[in-house]
Order: structure tokens, then C-alpha cells, then sequence
């Protein structure tokens, strides 16, 4: 007994749904037990109560833990079904990059600032109120646009990550003890770019795996989602197994990111491990977003060709193939917001469109 409200509603939800699904009493009252017992086995009241898939998975494989909140494998269950929309595909317009705008002619945090608004404008130009489309944004050098951004219809990921740190370091508004993300509105996605290998040194594997299992504690304790972002082929060589033997390594870790965000594979063989591992330790996770690193559009379109058939690689989530050129002629003042917006507006369907003709 952890918590004592909620438990009668919680019993009469389950009795409820046994007898309106024409259940016998016997199993109306199953149900009824399993989401008292629920209620009062967490914290809060309808926060705690069960998805039906849930309850189902509780029944089926039954009791690991008697206190439910400290079983992993029911709460990734309740956090997973409990999650809010649907975003079944994926065209996001990353501007979250930092140090490559700081290092361009002309640029500085005003000045970033108002490229990162003309951004947003492009992206919502391009989305037209449709679902499936979304921004990564900062919030040091991009705040007025990510706070724009808030309820547009966009999903919204946030980076954390110091720009090119290895081993990984955070932004100074997360805190030592991340507890700037109690500031975080819910639908801010937490993102977070780790380089990592499998090759890795020892102490550099262990402070980063350390900070990237705090971060995702800290994400889960205040209900945010997260998304993790991975490039080994920035640290050393990389195979066809390469991704997948990181993607598992986090998951032993018990890190279980709502979202991960990974380099163009070479192979339909690299996307069918890293889709494997996935389904395997979490069936119930979101999916995989394609990045682009500042690759031209013919190259990105055969990576999604070779992503496309691998169910887990929702869309794509790129920056610099469509703001770098555009960014240094703004800044040096060689066009203006209209030309801007408009040329990145045309580079981000263009994508689109050839996201959609891999993936009909």
C-alpha cells in the first residue's frame, strides 16, 4: 500500500469495463482487483490507473513485483500506452544547431535568434496545419521561436546536449541535477546527441552512458518524452551491426528513449538489425527519425530509399541540407526574411516530397 486515493474509482473502472464488455463476474472482478491494486500502488490517482493494454499485459504475464512502480517492464508499459497523439510519421525541420551558426559570418545571438524565427515561419508554411510535421529547436539561441512554436499543431523537440561535446555535457539550463527540466512544458520532446561507439574507451562509455541514464530518469520523473540521437560514424568505423549493438547496449542500460534519431544506414540489412533490436526490448516505441548531416538532397533521397520497408523509421528530422546556404546569405545580409523563409519554405517540401514517394 503506497497510496490510498483513487483505489474505489480504480475498482469500479475495471468492474465497469467487465460488464459492459458482457464479461463474466469472475473476470469483471479481475479487472476490478488489478486496478485497485494499481491505484494504490503508485503515486497519484487517475495518473496510475491502467491502459487496457496495460491491464492485459499485468493479467497475462502477472505479478514480478508487488510493488507495481518498481517494475520496469509494467511502468515502460503504462508510460508507453498512456502517451498523447499520434505520430505515425514524421517531417521535421531541425534548426536546433548552435555552434554552426555561431561560426558564421555575421552571425550573433540576435541575430541567430531571428534566422531560427524565419525557420519556424518556413516549417509552418510547409506543414499547413497538417499532422506530422514538427521543429527541433533550442532554447539558448532560439527561444522566441520555440516558445512560438507552442500550440501550432508541430511536434516540439528540444536539445540538451553542449554542441560537440564528448564526453557528453549538457546545457546549463538543464542543472547538475537536471532539475531545469521541471520548467519544460509536457510537449517539449527532450533531445539529446550522443557521439558514441562501441569502440569507446572505458571511461569515456561509462560518463556518458552515466549522464544519458540520468537524463532519461529525469525525463521519465517529469513525464516528458525522450528522444536519443546517436552518430558512431563521427567517433570511428561503423558496420552494419554498429547501431544495433548501441541501440541494445542502451537498452540493458534501461534506457528506453520514446524516440531515436540515427545517421542513413548503408544497407536494408543495418535498418533490419537496428528495427530488430528495437522491437525486441521495446515493441511499444515510437520509432526512428532519419538525420541528414549536411547531406545534398539527391543523397538523403537514396537514404530514404534504403530506409524505406522498415515499418520502426517513422520520417526524418534535417537541418543544414535546408537553412546552411540559406543562413549564410541572410546573415551576411545578401537576402532578406521573405527570401529567406521562402527558400527554405521550397527545400523542406522538396524533402517531404521525396519522403512521400519512398514511403507511399
Amino acid at each position: 500500500m503506497f497510496n490510498v486515493l483513487g483505489a474505489g474509482d480504480g475498482f469500479m473502472s475495471g468492474l465497469i469495463k467487465g460488464w459492459l464488455d458482457g464479461e463474466p463476474w469472475p473476470v469483471a472482478l479481475k479487472y476490478a482487483n488489478a486496478c485497485g491494486a494499481f491505484a494504490v500502488s503508485r503515486h497519484g490517482c487517475t495518473p496510475a490507473y491502467p491502459s487496457w493494454e496495460e491491464l492485459q499485459f499485468f493479467l497475462q504475464r502477472g505479478v514480478k513485483e508487488k510493488a507495481l512502480r518498481k517494475d520496469p517492464a509494467l511502468e515502460q508499459v503504462h508510460w508507453a500506452t498512456n502517451r498523447h497523439k499520434d505520430w505515425s510519421v514524421m517531417r521535421v525541420f531541425a534548426f536546433d544547431h548552435r555552434m554552426q551558426l555561431e561560426a558564421m559570418e555575421g552571425a550573433t545571438p540576435a541575430r541567430i535568434g531571428a534566422f531560427k524565427e524565419l525557420c519556424l515561419k518556413a516549417a509552418l508554411q510547409v506543414a499547413g496545419g497538417k499532422p506530422g510535421y514538427g521543429v527541433l529547436c533550442d532554447s539558448r539561441l532560439g527561444r522566441d521561436a520555440l516558445f512560438q512554436a507552442a500550440g501550432t499543431g508541430l511536434w516540439i523537440g528540444r536539445p540538451v546536449e553542449w554542441p560537440g561535446s564528448r564526453p557528453l555535457v549538457l546545457e546549463p539550463e538543464i542543472g547538475p541535477d537536471f532539475g531545469g527540466l521541471q520548467e519544460w512544458p509536457l510537449e517539449h520532446v527532450v533531445k539529446v546527441l550522443c557521439f558514441y561507439h562501441p569502440d569507446d574507451d572505458a571511461a569515456t562509455k561509462a560518463a556518458q552512458e552515466d549522464t544519458v541514464r540520468r537524463l532519461f530518469h529525469a525525463c521519465r520523473r517529469n513525464r516528458l518524452e525522450m528522444l536519443l540521437e546517436i552518430i558512431p560514424s563521427k567517433v570511428a568505423p561503423t558496420n552494419d551491426r554498429t547501431s544495433a549493438q548501441i541501440i541494445q547496449r542502451f537498452y540493458d542500460l534501461g534506457v528506453y528513449p520514446d524516440w531515436w534519431k540515427l545517421e542513413p544506414q548503408a544497407t536494408a540489412a543495418a535498418w533490419g538489425n537496428i528495427e530488430k533490436v528495437i522491437k525486441t526490448n521495446d515493441p511499444y516505441c515510437r520509432g526512428i527519425v532519419l538525420l541528414g548531416l549536411d547531406a545534398p538532397e539527391e543523397e538523403l533521397a537514396r537514404a530514404f530509399a534504403t530506409a524505406a520497408g522498415h515499418s520502426a523509421v517513422k520520417g526524418f528530422a534535417v537541418g543544414r541540407t535546408i537553412f546552411s546556404s540559406v543562413a549564410e546569405s541572410w546573415l551576411a545580409g545578401k537576402i532578406d526574411d521573405d527570401k529567406a523563409t521562402s527558400d527554405m519554405a521550397e527545400r523542406f517540401a522538396n524533402l517531404v516530397n521525396v519522403w512521400n514517394k519512398s514511403h507511399p
